[in-house]
């Protein structure tokens, strides 16, 4: 019988094997067997909208007009980030255009 891996992200031991994935409970991180090798080396992946890989420190311009919620602001397209932070999440970038600290979607930003 095969033993169920921890969680990769939060390390957690209460994991569950469903159908073809495990499942952790505590952070509802859902992951295949062939994925726990990929997942265990920090590496993260993140392509802009271009297809292009995002790497910590790039910067990046936005494709679009965003609005921020919250607020009546609008981030227009073209404006520029310096210096991303990639993180996890449904978010996958951290930056910071025109003094305002935001959470990007890779999919509204091109690699400057």
């Amino acid at each position: 019988m095969q033993s169920i891996p921890n969680c990769p992200l939060c390390q957690s031991e209460h994991t569950y094997h469903d159908g073809s994935l495990f499942v952790c409970p505590e952070c509802a991180h859902e992951w295949d067997e062939s994925d726990q090798s990929e997942s265990s080396s920090d590496n993260l992946i993140v392509k802009d909208s271009n297809g292009n890989l995002l790497a910590d420190g790039d910067d990046i311009i936005l494709i679009k007009d965003l609005k921020l919620k919250g607020s009546s602001s609008v981030l227009k397209k073209g404006a520029k980030a310096k210096g991303i932070r990639l993180v996890e999440g449904d978010h996958e970038i951290d930056c910071k255009i025109d003094g305002i600290k935001i959470m990007l979607k890779a999919c509204f930003v091109k690699k400057a």
